[in-house]
Order: C-alpha cells, then sequence, then structure tokens
C-alpha cells in the first residue's frame, strides 16, 4: 500500500476517535516516507490524544528537524511539553511557532498559559490544577482535528517492544548524572542531542539506516545549559547536571517510585554558615556517616549484589580500568572481567566460561 493511502486511512483514524490504528497507519507510511515531516506532526497529535506525551514531543522534534517552517510541530512540541510540566522547553517551541505564524491566536492564548505555569512554578502565583490551566489547547486541538491536515502522527511506534539498536546504561555521581549509549564508530555528525528540563533526546541518523531515537523522560529534573555530550569512537557519553543533589534510583520517571534521598550533604554543610540560635542543630557530619554507612551495608542479593559491586568499582575506576572492563566483557561475551588494560588492551580477550559449560555463539 502506498504512503498517501496509508496517510488518508490514518486520518480517517483519527477522526473517528480511533487514535491508536492512526499511531500505526501513520507508522507504516512513515517507514514508506521517512522524510515526510507532515506525518510525524501528525502522528505527534494522536499521541497527545493517547496520552503519549514524551512519544509526541519526539515526533514533533523529528518534524522540526525534517521541515523547520512546519507550524503544527510546533504547536504540538510545546503542548506535549506542558503536560509533562515542562514549561520551559514549551516556551520555546511556542514561541518558535509563534514567530512563523504571528497571527495565529492559539500560540498566544498557550504561551499566555504557559507563562503563568512558569511563574506558578517559581511560586510567584499560587498552584491551580494542571488540567484547568491547560484548558484552551484542548479546545485548539478539537479545532485542529477538523483541519485537513492534521491526523495522527506515526512516530510513537518507535517506542515499541522490539529490542533497542543500541544499549545503554548510567551511573551518577551528587551533582551529575552520565549517561553511556555504546554505539561503535558513530560519526558526530550524525549524533543530536538535547536537553529539557526533565527530557534527554537522543538520536542516531545514519545513511541508509533507521534512525535511532532515544528519548526518556528522566528520573529527575536537569540544567540544560550545563549539560555536555561526546562521540566516543565507541559509545556517545552524555553527561547530565542535576537541579537538585537527589540520588535517582533509575534514569526514567516512573510515578510508582517514591522519592528521594538527598546525596551531597557535604557540599551542603561546607556552605553553611554558623548562627546563634536556642534551637538544637543537627550534626550534619553524624548525618552524612549515616547515609554513607545504609549505602555500603545496603543488603542485595544475587544479581543485583553482584551489580551493585561491579558498578561501584566502575564509578570509582579511572578510564583506562573502565575501558578494561568494558572490553573484557564484551569480548568474551561476560564470561571475563579485566581491570588491567595492559593485559587486555592490546588482544582480543577470549571467553572462558565456568567447569563442565562450553561457549557458543548466538545465531541471529
Amino acid at each position: 500500500m502506498a504512503s498517501s493511502d496509508l496517510e488518508t486511512r490514518a486520518k480517517e483514524a483519527f477522526i473517528d476517535d480511533h487514535f491508536e490504528l492512526a499511531v500505526d497507519l501513520y507508522s507504516q507510511a512513515i517507514a514508506l516516507s521517512p522524510k515526510n515531516a507532515e506525518l510525524f506532526a501528525d502522528r505527534a497529535q494522536a499521541n497527545i490524544k493517547l496520552n503519549n506525551f514524551t512519544e509526541a514531543v519526539a515526533d514533533a522534534n523529528k518534524a522540526i528537524d525534517l521541515d523547520p517552517s512546519l507550524v503544527k510541530a510546533y504547536y504540538r512540541k510545546g503542548l506535549a511539553c506542558m503536560k509533562l510540566e515542562e514549561y520551559q522547553t514549551a516556551k520555546t517551541a511556542l514561541e518558535a511557532g509563534a514567530s512563523l505564524a504571528s497571527a495565529d491566536t492559539r500560540f498566544t492564548n498557550l504561551l499566555k498559559e504557559c507563562n503563568e505555569l512558569i511563574a506558578e512554578e517559581a511560586g510567584e502565583l499560587p498552584k491551580q490544577s494542571l488540567d484547568a490551566q491547560i484548558s484552551t489547547d484542548t479546545a485548539a486541538i478539537m479545532i485542529e482535528d477538523a483541519e485537513p491536515y492534521i491526523s495522527a502522527s506515526d512516530y510513537g511506534t518507535a517506542f515499541s517492544s522490539t529490542k533497542p539498536k543500541y544499549r545503554h546504561e548510567f551511573y551518577q555521581k551528587p551533582e551529575e548524572v552520565v549517561v553511556t549509549i555504546f554505539a561503535k564508530g558513530i560519526p558526530a555528525k550524525s549524533v543530536a542531542v538535547d536537553f529539557g528540563v526533565q527530557i534527554l533526546s537522543v538520536s542516531i541518523d545514519l545513511p541508509g539506516e533507521d534512525a535511532y531515537t532515544f528519548q526518556p523522560r528522566l528520573f529527575g529534573k536537569i540544567v540544560p545549559e550545563r549539560c555536555r555530550y561526546e562521540v566516543l569512537s565507541t559509545k556517545i557519553e552524555i553527561r547530565l547536571a542535576k537541579a537538585e543533589p537527589i540520588h535517582w534510583t533509575s534514569l526514567e520517571y516512573n510515578a510508582d517510585t517514591s522519592v528521594v534521598q538527598r546525596v551531597n550533604v557535604a557540599t551542603v554543610s561546607s556552605q553553611r554558615p554558623n548562627y546563634p540560635s536556642s534551637k538544637p542543630t543537627k550534626n550534619w557530619d553524624k548525618l552524612e556517616a549515616e547515609v554513607k554507612k545504609e549505602e555500603k551495608e545496603e543488603k542485595l542479593d544475587g544479581d543485583a549484589a553482584l551489580n551493585k559491586f561491579f558498578r561501584e568499582i566502575y564509578r570509582d575506576a579511572d578510564e583506562d580500568t573502565r575501558r578494561a572492563m568494558m572490553k573484557s566483557f564484551v569480548e568474551s561475551n561476560g564470561t571475563v572481567l579485566s581491570t588491567n588494560w595492559k593485559e587486555v588492551g592490546s588482544k582480543k580477550v577470549e571467553g572462558s566460561p565456568p567447569d563442565g559449560m562450553e561457549m557458543r555463539k548466538w545465531e541471529y
């Protein structure tokens, strides 16, 4: 089936409120026309209807990359970011869209609400319900849906259950989180990384291959202007500057996760002035020691304990030790873990299975 036919069916599904079907049809259309910005922008709309706001932002970003003049992509990115409470990112997108369509009152209305939410977040306005604040945008969506060019986008199916193309992991320090994406031999020009207040967006677009996109909503907020990344020969290393000194129990946000343990007590105490007070003061040094002791004595079993042990070694190691650990583990298919770069750096590390077992290569 042609891309245009799939697009027509997706529009019909969207109008009939079959948003999941619309997303699927747009995905099929994009597979045939991966450079069509309209398809990505329209699928962003369907993802918003499904409350898939992170996917909607990814769709809108892709549409903007393909066609920076596509007004509706900026609007949908702004709306989705507001739903994610990424107000500063939303404001930037809405202002960009408004500059392209100055007569479009939707941008004016939504920008006003966005600025009010930013002020509320800063404590300058009394807190209101987010659903009550973002009211005119819902009406605007209903109006947009009546327009012939509006329909669902397809980009959301990139967030499916299929195995990701590149593996990633993270570790953290009190002041930052380091995310590593293991992608070998990727040109720096093929990598794009964007930082939101609580969104990380990574895309790898190689000629002749399907684009890879990784866009999690992060566990905690970050400071975008202090974040950075580096494309190395075997990986992409991304450093996220924490907005608050809290311990992230995972990389991605989870509404069921209870937060949070502040970890850089030493920094806070070193900057704390001493004022006379009639109230008893806390022993911050003792508190810090107790926190460290609890972390050290945390009881884990099985793979969790082993993973914690390896993470601690990797976290505290120098660059050569990390390279040795990664090279030996990957080349030996997880049977050897060496910290000696001089020993493993100049040769391939052969697998060493436990007694009574043999190595076999996976067939794909």
